[in-house]
């Protein structure tokens, strides 16, 4: 008898209700912020980083513990200060007394997802040992390096109103972020819903819907998600326009940018496209996939000049004329 062969269809079915049933468990526990839970799982889905800003009281944190819950996945939190030492971070070697040798006592870091809670309050040097962990995906320790599993992302958040005792990130650091994502306010149904949740019983449990194993072929459904050659153009077309934006019929904006994106924005703004489309469910990229995820790739990887600042001209501000001026080929 022949042996049946896989229905493609059918398989791609299930990996998108996979995905599907991940955002049903969040939204038991989280409000609303559908933008914000889609772009989280686009960083999850690729097995990258984003960087998170809003303002206290928004969820932030809630959600990406949430996330990591429902996709069985190991969760750490470090709530980043003034005083927090590299070793807090990936930790260190440890004296045992009973056999007079030093063992290895690893940090919060070995975790599959990594909330870095206030992010920019840590000095340099947790920095510069926090950009090996998401760069490399291993820590050095004692002079040995130490590989971090898999899949291992770091969610950070930054509050963008209180500056004060705050370190700016550096910009290698920023680079390594996918997405930075801006989580608003909540609507005002949506604050009622959260006030009755609050008010009428207790938060609901998060059980695990997704295996790490499950997340594994999800993943790989999203690196087959097809990219066209034009799409393709289109997204080198808006990277270079962030460096040479008089090629592009936009002189104007030559002296508001000092430094562009990075070939790495490019990587990063074709796997996310890939991402959001699966999460959207489907198995190719539209060119409205690429422009929701423009800004979210793009805002902090460009780096403005005096001018702009004294025009209070924003790179949100720059990035939608970006998308206005480079027409898809």
């Amino acid at each position: 008898m022949a042996q049946q062969l896989p229905d493609p269809a059918a398989s791609a079915e299930r990996l998108h209700a996979a995905v599907g049933a991940i955002r049903q468990e969040i939204a038991r526990v989280v409000v609303g912020q559908h933008a914000f839970i889609d772009r989280v799982l686009v960083a999850l889905l690729t097995s990258n980083h984003a960087l998170i800003e809003g303002v206290p009281g928004l969820a932030k944190t809630l959600t990406v513990s949430t996330l990591a819950a429902a996709v069985d996945c190991t969760f750490t939190r470090i709530q980043f200060t003034p005083d927090l030492l590299p070793a807090d971070v990936t930790g260190t070697l440890v004296f045992n007394p009973r056999d007079g040798e030093f063992h290895v006592r690893t940090g919060p870091i070995f975790a599959n997802v990594v909330l870095a809670d206030e992010i920019n309050r840590a000095p340099a040097k947790v920095q510069s040992a926090l950009l090996e962990a998401m760069q490399e995906r291993q820590v050095s320790i004692g002079g040995e390096s130490r590989p971090l599993p898999a899949p291992f992302l770091v969610l950070a958040t930054q509050n963008p109103i209180e500056q004060e005792g705050t370190y700016p990130l550096p910009e290698a650091q920023l680079d390594r972020f996918m997405l930075k994502i801006l989580v608003g306010y909540s609507s005002r149904e949506e604050e009622r819903a959260i006030l009755a949740q609050s008010l009428d019983g207790p938060v609901p449990e998060i059980t695990p819907v997704v295996s790490l194993t499950e997340l594994s072929r999800l993943q790989d459904a999203v690196r087959r998600v097809e990219v066209n050659d034009r799409l393709r153009e289109y997204i080198v077309r808006l990277v270079e326009a962030t460096r040479e934006p008089a090629r592009y019929q936009m002189a104007s904006l030559t002296p508001l940018i000092e430094y562009g994106a990075s070939p790495r924005a490019a990587v990063f703004l074709a796997r996310g496209a890939q991402a959001y489309a699966f999460v959207q469910r489907r198995s190719y990229v539209m060119p409205d996939d690429v422009k929701a995820l423009a800004p979210d790739v793009l805002r902090h990887r460009l780096v403005l000049t005096y001018e702009a600042e004294a025009q209070a001209i924003t790179a949100e501000q720059i990035v939608t004329r970006l998308l206005e001026g480079v027409g898809i080929p």
